[in-house]
């Protein structure tokens, strides 16, 4: 795969992702997942802002929230969204050492609510994305498929919310497998079917899943979900949005995500039975 920049929007267009794009260095992101793994540590006794902080990693500590606004990753985005662009989300995808964990077939707009496809993923990895420790797979050119049916399975080890699967036929050997490095990122399409396996190593597999979007997109339902603006202009009004934060897991910005949580909650499990979900959950 090519990353040179003038084939970005090219590649991207036929295949509908692109890999890989050199971030950050190896020492620059040991220590943004330092910062995350001792954010873990501080709130293991705190389940409710533990799961926040795995779904907005961004607005809870600086480090992340300078990762989304890195001039690598806007340059890249820009090159396919246009110079206005704004971060609807930026979760974690972790699987353990060692762990069953995997992400099933699926596109990625399937329950967001918006109203458009004018977003894309940027995947960065944290730790080591190998075949071994189960990087993602994606299947070129299946964004020009536009939205197919999927199911919800709530499967226990399927990492996504709802566990969904994509309900037709997908050729594995059509897969093409986004090694990256610590530091690297792929960018891919919410139409694109994409599917990852279980970690079989040592170490953590830690992806930032940073999903870009323009101003001009909205919630169907009305809500103003919370975004971050992180490159050009808002001229729409569409979203909250929020600055940086002022400090590392402070109390106002997880009454912000905590808000969040019910919209997004609303959104991601609409239509779904009230049970299972992984993310954008309250404490019951």
């Amino acid at each position: 795969m090519t990353t040179a920049t003038s084939n970005i929007a090219e590649t991207y267009e036929r295949d509908g992702f692109v890999f890989p794009i050199d971030v950050l260095s190896e020492a620059e992101t040991k220590a943004i997942r330092a910062d995350l793994e001792a954010g873990e540590a501080e709130l293991a006794d705190r389940p409710e802002e533990l799961s926040m902080l795995l779904s907005y990693p961004d607005r809870l500590l600086p480090s992340f929230d300078r990762l989304i606004r890195h001039p690598r990753l806007i340059d890249a985005a820009s090159q396919i969204l246009g110079p206005d662009l704004m971060v609807w989300s930026s979760g974690l995808f972790i699987k353990e050492a060692n762990s069953p964990g995997y992400v099933s077939w699926h596109q990625d707009l399937t329950y967001w609510g918006l109203d458009d496809a004018e977003e894309l993923t940027a995947w960065f990895a944290l730790s080591p994305a190998t075949i071994e420790s189960g990087c993602m797979r994606f299947v070129p050119g299946s964004q020009k498929k536009q939205l197919v049916a999927h199911a919800d399975s709530f499967a226990e080890g399927n990492l996504l919310s709802r566990g969904q699967e994509i309900a037709v036929e997908v050729d594995d050997s059509d897969a093409v497998d986004a090694v990256l490095k610590p530091g690297q990122a792929s960018l891919h399409h919410g139409h694109l079917f994409h599917a990852s396996s279980p970690n079989t190593t040592d170490d953590r597999r830690i992806g930032a899943a940073i999903r870009y979007i323009k101003p001009s997109m909205k919630q169907k339902s009305g809500d103003k979900s919370l975004v971050a603006h992180v490159a050009g202009e808002d001229r729409f009004g569409n979203f909250t949005v929020t600055g940086t934060p002022k400090g590392r897991l402070l109390d106002a910005d997880f009454t912000l995500c905590r808000t969040d949580m019910e919209i997004k909650g609303r959104v991601l499990y609409e239509g779904a039975a009230d049970s299972g979900g992984k993310r954008y959950r309250q404490e019951r």
